[in-house]
């Protein structure tokens, strides 16, 4: 069950579902009887430990198959009198599998009686990238127009945020004068007013919204948020933005690394630390604080061998954990289908 810290509004429970979505019950017999009574789930998937036991009692009385991910040795449920019987075998014993990223974990549970074929040692499951989708005949019309100039794309720009990229990029033309920025704006309403400062900057403009072209001599382009899925592909370096200021706490950085593109971001990044963490130890992700270490990470990124490095070692990230998610999905779909074997019998 995917479950929420947020209530959701109540409605007829789908006739057929996986996975239901909602305000997680206390764990006591008649809230959880009435939880699973409305979203009538046909499987329980839970991550990590706060295991809670009257909710698997009642998915093991009901017949709802259940599957444990992500389990970490200080997450295991422990005996509070060491004179009672120790439920927390028969606790773990309600799940159809364990997959944890501990071999601790993994020997502790065997140890403890739990069935050796229930516990299967694996990575770490990793959210994975959803990227935007964007015009495939666009963008092979973007890559003819743009031929060996450099480019570089601000993704989610904030409107603080303008004058720093704005100042970043104009530092980096000394260098690459036919460098290309291309700003996609988190908020339509930005739009206007970020064209009047790139016009104040004396910088020249293509408004891509309005159909506007980009030319040869065209320094900022600047589009809404609409068409990212388009410059995250066009683009071999694109600063995350939302993450120069706080405020924001950050964009997700993985649907850019899934795309190829090398990724800058400044320290606000709260939302998603630990996912630019894994970037920046691999080598896709550099953190900037000034105008000065934006603009020579933006030229630095400007060569493709750089830029290539960055994004392979992005794809590394974003891959590395598809082997589970696979791994994981085959067995949904087996007690899936034993589930619905099931209920065909009675």
């Amino acid at each position: 069950m995917i479950t929420t810290e947020e209530p959701v509004n109540q409605m007829s429970p789908p006739q057929e579902c996986c996975f239901s979505a909602g305000l997680l019950p206390p764990d006591q017999p008649t809230a959880v009887r009435s939880f699973l009574d409305h979203w009538r789930p046909d499987l329980c998937l839970w991550s990590g430990g706060d295991l809670r036991p009257a909710l698997l009692k009642q998915c093991r009385e009901q017949g709802i198959p259940a599957l444990l991910v992500d389990i970490d040795p200080e997450e295991l449920p422990e005996r509070r009198r060491r004179w009672l019987p120790d439920q927390s075998r028969r606790l773990m014993e309600t799940f159809a599998a364990i997959l944890t990223p501990s071999e601790v974990t993994a020997e502790t549970l065997k140890k403890a009686g739990v069935a050796a074929d229930k516990v299967v040692l694996t990575t770490r499951l990793r959210i994975s990238a959803t990227p935007p989708l964007c015009n495939e005949d666009e963008l092979d019309r973007v890559h003819q127009d743009l031929g060996s100039r450099p480019l570089w794309l601000a993704a989610h720009a904030e409107t603080d945020e303008i004058p720093m990229i704005l100042a970043a990029h104009r530092r980096a033309l000394r260098r690459l004068h036919r460098m290309l920025l291309v700003i996609t704006c988190e908020h339509p309403e930005m739009v206007a007013d970020t064209r009047a400062e790139v016009e104040a900057a004396g910088l020249r403009l293509c408004d891509w919204d309005a159909g506007e072209d980009f030319h040869d001599n065209t320094q900022v382009l600047l589009t809404s948020a609409e068409d990212l899925g388009l410059w995250l592909r066009a683009a071999p370096v694109t600063l995350m933005a939302g993450t120069l200021l706080p405020g924001t706490g950050g964009q997700n950085p993985l649907d850019a690394a899934a795309l190829g593109s090398a990724i800058l971001h400044g320290a606000c990044i709260d939302n998603h630390k630990l996912v630019y963490h894994r970037l920046t130890e691999a080598g896709a992700a550099t953190a900037i604080a000034t105008t000065k270490e934006l603009a020579e990470g933006v030229i630095r990124l400007a060569a493709p061998d750089a830029a290539a490095e960055a994004a392979l070692a992005g794809w590394q990230v974003v891959t590395e954990g598809a082997h589970l998610t696979d791994q994981l999905m085959e067995r949904i779909q087996d007690l899936l289908d034993l589930r619905e074997g099931s209920n065909a019998a009675v």
